[in-house]
């Protein structure tokens, strides 16, 4: 039996979670990453990348078509070596995916994504004060983060990892989240009614 490297592992991860959470069974398949020997940073760190490529970001925010897509970590790192690993020689949309830890608010202002770490959560209401209407997409696991404007809240519920979606926020970040991203988000504030 070969053993994979923790590169392998990680694209194998974002490739199985990713066809799987499309079809029917997403949330199911999702769910069962964890029984299958992933550790949570990993399963967390596919989401985030996977969040990438299912979000659309306003034609002005990048200004060249090759420019890096920056997915910055505000506060204590939780992945490890994880993030990096899976976004390691990745594209989205042609622009190569690459991991900053930003120390300030100055700093995770100038990347597209913006995980806010649980190290953070005293501090979570300035935080989003201080990005709501940039063109970020904000992402945490910090509890009720996204009732407190963060647009992405990913949650480990009974051995499964999970995501809310804060529609609202996403809007006034000016981001267009795919509808395949909304429809497996396991709740969402903010959706308009039909």
């Amino acid at each position: 039996m070969e053993i994979l490297g923790d590169q392998k592992i990680a694209r194998l991860l974002t490739r199985r979670l990713w066809l799987l959470a499309l079809s029917l069974y997403a949330l199911m398949a999702v769910g069962e990453l964890s029984a299958q020997g992933f550790r949570e940073d990993q399963v967390k760190a596919a989401f985030i990348y996977n969040f990438a490529q299912f979000t659309e970001w306003p034609p002005d925010v990048f200004q060249q078509t090759n420019a890096p897509l920056f997915i910055g970590i505000l506060g204590t790192n939780p992945f490890g070596e994880a993030l990096e690993q899976t976004v390691r020689n990745e594209k989205v949309r042609g622009h190569p995916v690459l991991v900053k830890y930003c120390r300030t608010l100055a700093e995770a202002e100038k990347c597209h994504i913006v995980y806010i770490s649980s190290s953070e959560a005293g501090s979570i209401e300035e935080i989003v004060a201080d990005l709501k209407g940039k063109p970020i997409l904000t992402v945490s696991d910090i509890e009720n983060a996204a009732y407190r404007g963060v647009i992405i809240r990913l949650m480990t519920e009974r051995n499964r990892v999970r995501f809310r979606i804060n529609l609202e926020a996403a809007r006034a970040a000016r981001l267009t989240l795919s509808s395949k991203l909304v429809n497996l988000a396991h709740s969402i504030i903010g959706r308009e009614k039909q």
